[in-house]
């Protein structure tokens, strides 16, 4: 078993079939969901999206794709023009974060928002209409930034809230500068998802802190909720999760809540 950023594994070294997805949502009002590529074989990028959307047209879930294109190529234009064809399709992935630790360490370097092919290929997804989901540390918001502000007309949404893995007084303080500088970024949102990949558990106070301070720094129309799920199914089940989001937001108003929970993914995921 391959060491994992979440812990050990085994209870979902499975297939996730829509069916037990929708289960799992059941009872929790979701009305709408994003498949996110979930790292199948590079050259496989087309028969991972083929698949979520037979899936979509059968079921109805889900009701849109982030997908994914080696945008390290010379041009990734001719792997988005074979995604093109696919309804669902509203963005790419690309895994970008690194770590000194190698068990959470996953790009092949540390600063790959600072490529120039990876900033050329990443502009190109204007002309797509798609946006870009951003996945990186701490250390490496600044050239995140840097990347964001470089494609101006391009949509980043930051995974998981930035990904903050140390929860020490100094490890708070480096995640807030590296988010600060990204919420200046106008085309930058964040996800606020697997908020409990490093605590291996569903925390409510974890979740709440962890709310309010990266909503105080986007603002609410720029900060939407997401699960991580089938991961987050080894310490929660989504009737729980969903239950410490709202808990966590009660405290910000209705408002608030009705626009980290629905309207914002359905406005920049373009979910109808």
């Amino acid at each position: 078993m391959q060491p994992r950023i979440f812990g050990p594994y085994e209870p979902i070294r499975r297939d996730y079939p829509i069916e037990e997805y929708l289960a799992d949502i059941s009872g929790s009002n979701v009305a709408r969901s994003v498949y996110v590529q979930a790292n199948w074989r590079k050259e496989a990028f087309e028969e991972e999206v083929r698949y979520v959307q037979s899936v979509a047209d059968e079921t109805g879930f889900p009701q849109g794709i982030t997908g994914y294109a080696d945008f390290l190529a010379e041009d990734v234009r001719p792997q988005l023009d074979r995604l093109t064809p696919y309804r669902s399709m509203r963005g790419l992935r690309m895994q970008l974060h690194w770590h000194e630790n190698p068990q959470y360490r996953f790009a092949a370097a540390p600063d790959l928002a600072r490529d120039a092919t990876l900033r050329r290929n990443v502009n190109r997804l204007a002309d797509y209409g798609w946006l870009f989901e951003l996945q990186v540390f701490a250390e490496q918001m600044q050239g995140a930034a840097e990347l964001a502000a470089s494609a101006p007309s391009v949509t980043f949404i930051l995974q998981h809230a930035g990904m903050l893995e140390d929860v020490s007084a100094e490890g708070w303080a480096r995640w807030r500068t590296g988010m600060q500088r990204l919420a200046k970024c106008p085309n930058v949102m964040t996800k606020l998802s697997g908020l409990g990949t490093f605590l291996h558990r569903n925390d409510a106070a974890h979740i709440a802190a962890m709310l309010r301070d990266t909503i105080g720094m986007f603002g609410p129309s720029r900060c939407l909720f997401g699960s991580n799920f089938p991961i987050e199914k080894l310490w929660s089940s989504y009737e729980d999760l969903v239950a410490a989001y709202r808990t966590a937001l009660e405290p910000m108003g209705n408002e608030v809540a009705r626009a980290v929970l629905h309207d914002n993914a359905a406005r920049i995921y373009k979910l109808s």
